[in-house]
């Protein structure tokens, strides 16, 4: 999740980071497989989450995300994280229902289901900030709205004005 210290948001992508690289480097020592859908679709999610997390690792820890206000930085990390989250319940799911009983093949769906559960859960954080920092934006935009609503309303005797009317 995107916070606002940036020590802590790379320490969270950087958890992301190792159990992916794990459930990665579990999946890529299977020497053989009959059906090998199940494998190469974990691969994919896992290698996906690892370099789309990564390049967040990468932003944060430059202090590029300060650089680039364009970006909704809560609304990126919100859609990563939800998606990685259901990416990895699926080729978890899918690559224990294909396995072959291997220890590579059943340490990948333990982490993957660990990789997705700490995804989740930072899921939830991501919602919970993007949901309050939505909600603040718009106070504050309403606010000045009204100030300078008021502020225009108030009468200026100011005598270059007075000057030009006479």
């Amino acid at each position: 999740m995107l916070l606002e210290a940036g020590r802590d948001a790379e320490s969270v992508l950087l958890s992301f980071q190792v159990l992916a690289l794990i459930a990665f480097i579990c999946i890529e020592t299977i020497m053989e497989c009959s059906p090998c859908e199940g494998l190469y679709f974990f691969e994919f999610v896992s290698c996906s989450a690892l370099v789309v997390t990564g390049v967040l690792l990468l932003i944060f820890s430059l202090n590029l995300h300060t650089r680039i206000p364009q970006i909704n930085w809560n609304l990126t990390d919100l859609v990563n994280t939800g998606l990685s989250t259901f990416f990895f319940f699926i080729a978890s799911v899918v690559l224990a229902a294909l396995n072959h009983k291997t220890g590579a093949e059943i340490a990948a769906v333990i982490f993957g289901f660990l990789a997705m559960a700490v995804y989740a859960v930072n899921t939830y954080l991501a919602i919970k900030k993007w949901r309050m920092n939505s909600r603040q934006p718009n106070s504050r935009q309403t606010s000045d709205y009204i100030r300078a609503r008021t502020e225009s309303r108030e009468v200026d005797h100011r005598p270059e004005i007075q000057r030009l009317d006479a």
